[in-house]
């Protein structure tokens, strides 16, 4: 395990002003903080609030809105109507296959003749594929809807039109140049003035069946039953958590919850031993997406739509296995290569200096190297790629840090690239082996330039200070109900100072990594919590000691042996009284 040091900075988050939320409060009669991380997501008046508290799907936006919907839903309707062939094609992420699985079920549920196809990691990679439409054609399929891929695939789709199939774009991706589809659905297309812009590819395609039903006057409540599949799709895709987004995965939360559990998703928590009574965005992430992707990364990401679609719980029993062993081979692999990512970064002179880590082997498995890619960015703060090497040439994939939009800073490389694709934080990219010291180069130059010569540090926004007697039952059970979390509406962190060892606090984990506390806050035994600090287990000796400490930390509720307590969930640890601009921290990977 290498210990790579940092340093991490604690602000807080610029406030509104505070007379708005003192108001607030006193409407909602709640704690003042409450009243205040309502304004802080610009939600200023009791109404507003109500509206955020009970998310209420008939506020989703008209799908018609969204540009080509008309055309799209007519297209589909003409598919339909004449007893066409349709094949349903996503890619072979979490988004892509929850989406041709949500896609793939209703329209065979409404009598569609249809199929799905999700493309080979290795021979097709990334976005639609001259194979899929070979196949569409050699099959009869006369229409295809591509779901969280296409609107980068211009010579694709023409490629289609040649061929005589018709082609519908489901994607929410970047565009440049349009292809020449029937119907473009991309909530980001600059001349598309549809109200949100953050759905998923999966929430893209769920739009267009939205408008379907809407058309034939198909209730909606028979696609609402899919939202544990969109919200899948929302939590593993980083998209934001607000609008609609936060509307739909409300519900898609409660569906799974409520039940009956898809049989393919309670599988997946079965092999996991999740045990809990409620699902959350936090279980989606860390345990439903992993499976889901892992699929596509080893084997293929037909797989997991397979495990999607199991209609019993035998069924969903047989396959989940391999899923969970694919899962096990994607963690295996993805420590291996980050292991020699590290090694290949502190022998190479250029990144001593360096604003950005690009790397490269040829023996790597592709399937990883976007987890490998965000555990670089963990270690070293710096936009990263990590890329594989086959038949001469490189492909992979980067994250980003907070600052700097990879998309952008890819087309500043495009002339050096064969493709590439994505979003703010990650994309994926392909280039010749001969081009790898140019593009290195270039895209460092480009990053330099954009930060000014100036290395951004780690950095912690905490959204209130607050004192342990403050976190009270009912405190919790509202700020639960900010649920569910994501980008722009991120679970809020807390900071709280003069904290002390109560009793209990130890190392644990299998290497002792691991923070497990009990504290108090300035002696005061009557507000006494746990709390878990993950990779921060070098704090057991000075706390032991009786060292005053601040900290920062979420708050969450912990099961154990059947029994539920609140705890913290250790952020960053600093002495106590140390400017928070002084703070050295720790990251293991």
């Amino acid at each position: 395990m290498y210990i790579i040091m940092t340093t991490k900075l604690w602000y807080n988050k610029p406030p509104h002003p505070s007379p708005a939320a003192a108001r607030l409060a006193d409407e909602l009669n709640v704690d003042p903080v409450i009243g205040q991380l309502l304004v802080d997501r610009e939600i200023f008046t009791f109404e507003e609030a109500k509206a955020f508290f009970r998310p209420q799907l008939s506020d989703l936006h008209d799908p018609f809105l969204m540009r080509d919907m008309d055309k799209a839903v007519e297209r589909l309707t003409q598919a339909v109507e004449s007893g066409e062939r349709i094949l349903v094609f996503g890619d072979y992420d979490v988004d892509g296959t929850t989406a041709v699985t949500l896609m793939y079920s209703f329209l065979k549920q409404v009598g569609v003749h249809c199929a799905y196809y999700i493309p080979d990691r290795y021979k097709e990679g990334y976005g639609f594929s001259f194979l899929g439409v070979d196949y569409a054609v050699d099959n009869e399929y006369s229409l295809i809807i591509t779901l969280d891929c296409g609107i980068k695939d211009v010579e694709k789709v023409a490629y289609a039109n040649e061929r005589g199939v018709d082609i519908i774009i489901c994607d929410h991706h970047n565009p440049g140049e349009l292809p020449e589809a029937v119907a473009v659905l991309d909530p980001k297309r600059s001349d598309c003035y549809y109200p949100f812009k953050g759905l998923s590819g999966c929430g893209v395609g769920f739009k267009l069946l939205q408008a379907f039903c809407i058309t034939h006057k198909i209730p909606v409540a028979n696609l609402f039953a899919y939202l544990d599949l969109l919200t899948i799709s929302i939590g593993a895709d980083i998209v934001p958590l607000v609008g609609e987004n936060r509307i739909l995965a409300f519900h898609g939360l409660k569906n799974m919850v409520e039940g009956p559990c898809r049989p393919g998703v309670q599988a997946m928590l079965d092999q996991a031993g999740f045990t809990k009574s409620m699902i959350t965005i936090t279980d989606v992430v860390f345990i439903l997406a992993p499976r889901i992707n892992a699929a596509g990364r080893i084997f293929s990401g037909a797989r997991a739509v397979e495990l999607l679609l199991a209609e019993t719980v035998e069924e969903a029993k047989a396959i989940s296995p391999s899923v969970e062993d694919n899962n096990n081979t994607r963690k295996s692999l993805d420590k291996e290569i980050t292991q020699e990512a590290i090694e290949i970064v502190d022998a190479d002179s250029f990144y001593r200096s360096s604003f950005t880590t690009v790397v490269a082997s040829e023996k790597w498995h592709k399937g990883v190297v976007g987890i490998v890619a965000a555990r670089l960015v963990e270690a070293y703060y710096k936009p990263t790629i990590v890329l594989v090497e086959a038949d001469g040439k490189l492909s992979g994939s980067a994250r980003s840090i907070p600052g700097i939009d990879l998309f952008q800073m890819l087309s500043e490389c495009s002339d050096l690239l064969i493709q590439f694709g994505g979003h703010t934080m990650a994309a994926g990219l392909s280039l010749t082996k001969e081009n790898f010291d140019a593009f290195r180069d270039r895209f460092d130059a480009v990053v330099a330039g954009q930060l000014k010569g100036e290395r951004p540090i780690p950095h912690i926004y905490y959204d209130a200070e607050l004192n342990f007697d403050q976190i009270t039952p009912k405190f919790y059970r509202i700020l639960n109900q900010f649920a569910p979390f994501g980008p722009e509406n991120m679970k809020p962190i807390f900071f709280t100072r003069g904290v002390q060892d109560h009793s209990g606090t130890r190392q644990v984990g299998a290497e002792k990594t691991h923070l497990k506390l009990q504290v108090k806050q300035d002696k005061n035994d009557q507000a006494i919590f746990d709390g878990i600090g993950f990779d921060m287990g070098h704090w057991c000796e000075a706390l032991n000691a009786g060292q005053t400490i601040d900290l920062l930390y979420t708050l969450e509720e912990n099961v154990w042996n059947g029994q539920v307590s609140l705890q913290l969930n250790v952020k960053d640890i600093h002495d106590h009284g140390v400017p928070h601009d002084q703070i050295s921290a720790q990251m293991s990977v």
